[in-house]
């Protein structure tokens, strides 16, 4: 479970960045639709992939089992 979380993690977070990144180029060359949706709306599912990614990982790292020291 904590591996399919971790991958989850990566793989939303990663798709977030790559899509914040293609809406903030699009705006900066003048567009405001891309694909039939507005940049802005990318722009926030970006931001919600980032979150979710950001979400696994930390479920993944507080899943972990304690070591004893």
């Amino acid at each position: 479970m904590n591996d399919l979380l971790l991958w989850l993690g990566r793989l939303a977070g990663l798709a977030g960045l790559l899509l914040c990144l293609v809406a903030l180029g699009a705006r900066l060359s003048g567009q405001y639709f891309l694909g039939g949706f507005q940049l802005g709306t990318l722009l926030l599912v970006g931001t919600a992939g980032l979150a979710t990614g950001c979400f696994g990982l930390l479920l993944s790292l507080t899943a972990r089992p304690k070591a004893d020291y």
